[in-house]
């Protein structure tokens, strides 16, 4: 006998067409997706092709709170739901972190007197250990926010949990402790999850739909199943699978890529930057101390660490966008910027939330722009053939004209990137470029500023994949708490230790 409750549809949508304004085509055309009451659904596809838009459907928060036009033959929303965004920032409503939890909390009618055991606990649960629950919000790393939105979301206790790349931003620790504190409170509850860092998540899910770049399913059955008999159109799509570092590195693509003679660094190159007893700085605490580092042309800086170090700070702090202490070189020649005076002339900095960098009402202006084009110009950004050619190489051609807050996130890292790497500046400072991304922009994107890189381009780059590091950058950086500790070569150069910082 079949139990009903297990069978029972808890959300759904049937004949789903959803078309944002301003684009010529459908994101949605007649789908059709449920879920029955307890499964543990993964949703895999390219960046873009509509996931993330599709749990905001599934939630009510499209059309409800965010007005695009869609229509559907039938639509069932949950009775009790929890959301976890791509993008943490977008989730707080309160300016600090006791102030967010107990908003939760105070609509649920939480007695005044349970909130403080409960808030240490949920914050327990997720990694998120602070010495003070005041503290403000917008001081957390971009990790340490994520566990946060989790924790206010655990909270509301709900039926149904959807999950927009929870663990994007995290460190490899974090990680495991985002996803343990799932695996703890999934047993009676729905779980619709987007995420491309599969490691930990396939062991909790019982079911796999995969997506095409037009938004259509292709695929959907259990994990082992789908990952075996449609491996060739998870290549095709650039989806991630177990195994495909293994495979793109075991490739003549990037064994091609790895060996032309431009990709050596010249180890007696004269220092492009030179940092000696270098701190940043927020406010009048110092948030990071390098005694002693130094950065040549042509190579590549993977920047390893714990969410909340200060890998976000070291590169705010070579911009000179917080206030620093101590000896900082460029182009051997002192930095002590007047007020007003900026570095962008000689650094391009890609933020971790890309949307900070965005001027501009389209992803051709936006490039444009960067090479000093204006309308003025007598030409649009569209037509400048270093545009063009970029466009090329983030497969934003078909998007020129959309607005970038209208991209998706992937794409939009994408974009920062680009508009960073078209002002051929000598150092690239780039915060978690790879979030967020399929692995065909993944692989796209890393191939791109090799390319620059071998042009003799330095690349800064703050990262939690340990196969980006290993296999692309030249050498690591590893930050502990504020300090830079140690660095040491990759794989790729095939060196042991060279010291420390």
């Amino acid at each position: 006998m079949v139990d009903k409750a297990k069978t029972e549809e808890v959300l759904g949508v049937t004949g789903l067409r959803l078309k944002f304004p301003g684009e010529p085509n459908l994101q949605f055309k007649d789908l059709s997706f449920s879920v029955n009451k307890g499964q543990k659904v993964l949703l895999l596809g390219p960046s873009g092709c509509g996931k993330s838009t599709l749990l905001q459907v599934l939630c009510g928060i499209i059309p409800t709170s965010i007005e695009v036009p869609m229509q559907s033959e039938s639509l069932r929303l949950p009775s009790s739901w929890g959301m976890v965004f791509q993008d943490p920032d977008t989730q707080f409503g309160m300016p600090y972190v006791d102030e967010e939890l107990a908003f939760v909390m105070e609509n649920q009618c939480v007695p005044r007197e349970d909130m403080e055991a409960r808030m240490k606990r949920v914050l327990e649960q997720v990694g998120l250990h602070l010495g003070d629950l005041h503290t403000p919000v917008g001081s957390l790393s971009q990790g340490m926010k994520q566990r946060l939105a989790l924790a206010a979301v655990l909270l509301l206790d709900p039926e149904v949990l959807l999950l927009d790349e929870p663990s994007a931003l995290l460190d490899p620790e974090g990680t495991v402790q985002i996803w343990d504190a799932i695996q703890q409170i999934a047993a009676n509850r729905t779980l619709l999850i987007v995420e491309h860092k599969l490691d930990h998540v396939l062991e909790l899910v019982d079911r796999v739909v995969m997506f095409d770049d037009q938004g259509q399913i292709i695929a959907d059955g259990a994990p082992e199943m789908l990952f075996r008999e449609e491996k060739p159109r998870l290549i095709e799509y650039g989806i991630w699978y177990p195994g495909v570092w293994n495979d793109y590195v075991d490739s003549s693509r990037y064994k091609n890529l790895m060996d032309r003679v431009e990709s050596r660094v010249l180890p007696d190159a004269a220092p492009l930057v030179e940092l000696r007893n270098f701190q940043g700085k927020r406010g009048k605490e110092s948030r990071i101390l390098i005694q002693h580092a130094e950065i040549r042309p042509g190579e590549w800086i993977a920047l390893l660490g714990e969410n909340g170090a200060g890998k976000s700070t070291l590169l705010l702090s070579m911009m000179q966008l917080l206030e620093t202490e101590g000896i900082y070189r460029l182009q051997g020649k002192e930095v002590q910027l007047r007020r007003g005076e900026v570095l962008s002339d000689q650094l391009a900095f890609v933020f971790q939330n890309p949307e900070l960098q965005f001027v501009t009402n389209s992803v051709a202006e936006e490039l444009g722009i960067s090479i000093g084009l204006t309308k003025t110009d007598g030409a649009t950004a569209a037509d400048d053939p270093r545009v063009l050619e970029m466009l090329r190489h983030i497969r934003l051609e078909s998007e020129r004209n959309r607005h970038p807050y209208q991209l998706s996130m992937g794409q939009k890292r994408r974009l920062s990137v680009a508009t960073a790497l078209i002002h051929q500046r000598p150092l690239l400072l780039l915060d978690e470029p790879t979030f967020g991304l399929d692995a065909r922009s993944t692989f796209a994107l890393l191939e791109l500023i090799e390319s620059w890189r071998q042009r003799g381009i330095a690349i800064v780059m703050v990262t939690h994949d340990p196969w980006i590091a290993e296999h692309f950058a030249t050498g690591i950086w590893r930050v502990t708490e504020g300090l830079g500790v140690a660095t040491s070569v990759t794989n790729r150069m095939r060196r042991e230790s060279v010291g420390s910082i």
